[in-house]
């Protein structure tokens, strides 16, 4: 079987779920072998290897996290150009995207962004995507080079299956272009108990309709029962009622749950641009007319905070 590369994303070494998710679509195109940038990879390894990797290749060298992008950029053209894979997987984020572009213009190669479902036809990579704020869905396919396909978060459900994750030790010579930028400082910034918003398989998401930073304790509720991630509008990140990182839409971040909850939230295109993909959507607004209610798969007409917190009962009782 060809070679697919998927880079993983982890943070000293816990890997992320969106890389459990590539290496399962992979799987399903190809043999995988997972490219791990930076420290930690003996407590990334079992991770990896029970999600398929049957071979990953492992550049430690703290020059490569020590500049902003470009060094992964090049690590992974010395791979593309070494091996020849017959494509390569990244993660749909900001720092994913900006990786697949530049490597696409070192390997001369095209690059398919936002992908939501990936298959193999006659020989050929075909990415489902959804475009003009999600009101078409496309497919598409590289036609030059090595296909380069950035996948949303939760496009796949990842399902384990073992293998040897063999490790291959490589290194890069960065040219002096790749060390423009440079990290200087690294912030982390506290993580709740909440999953994160763009891996998260349910999220709840607020909106105008919610009134108040205050109220937003009733979306939150809603959320930590169903073990899901918090969202917000930008008309709530706007009004200061919730953090600008908790925005979903195209000026904020795009997800792709299983369960979508909107909340108070009219379903302006720009919201539907970050949300159109879940696989299930459910909508709570008192207008029976607002634009959110044609792309739900369930909607209820009713006041959010007589029905929310009704909902959020209802499933502590049933746990």
């Amino acid at each position: 079987m060809s070679e697919i590369l998927v880079l993983v994303e982890h943070t000293d070494g816990d890997v992320k779920k969106v890389t459990l998710e590539l290496l399962t679509k992979a799987r399903a195109l190809g043999a995988p072998s997972a490219v791990f940038i930076g420290s930690g990879f003996e407590k990334a390894k079992d991770k990896l290897a029970e999600y398929g990797a049957a071979k990953v290749y492992v550049a430690e060298s703290a020059e490569l996290t020590g500049y902003v992008v470009a060094p992964k950029a090049e690590l992974l053209a010395k791979l593309v150009t070494d091996h020849e894979p017959a494509a390569v997987l990244v993660a749909a984020t900001a720092e994913g995207k900006e990786v697949a572009g530049r490597l696409a213009v070192k390997t001369s190669s095209g690059v398919l962004t936002d992908a939501v479902d990936l298959n193999l036809v006659d020989g050929a990579f075909v990415a489902e995507q959804s475009i003009f704020g999600g009101s078409s869905i496309v497919h598409s396919a590289v036609t030059a080079g090595t296909p380069i396909i950035a996948m949303r978060p939760n496009a796949t459900p990842p399902a384990p299956e073992a293998a040897a994750a063999e490790r291959v030790d490589v290194e890069v010579t960065l040219t002096e272009a790749a060390k423009l930028a440079r990290v200087v400082e690294k912030v982390v910034v506290p993580k709740g108990d909440r999953p994160e918003l763009t891996e998260a398989a349910i999220v709840v998401s607020g909106g105008r309709g919610v009134g108040s930073a205050e109220k937003f304790s009733v979306i939150e509720a809603l959320a930590d029962q169903l073990g899901a991630a918090v969202g917000a509008s930008r008309a709530a990140v706007d009004s200061g009622w919730y953090p600008h990182q908790s925005q979903v839409g195209q000026t904020g971040k795009t997800v792709s749950p299983q369960l979508y909850v909107a909340c108070g939230i009219s379903g302006a295109i720009q919201h539907r641009a970050g949300m159109q993909t879940s696989k299930t959507i459910v909508a709570v607004n008192k207008d029976a007319e607002a634009p959110i209610f044609e792309l739900v798969d369930y909607g209820v007409v009713g006041d959010l905070f007589a029905v929310v917190p009704q909902a959020t009962e209802e499933i502590a009782k049933r746990k």
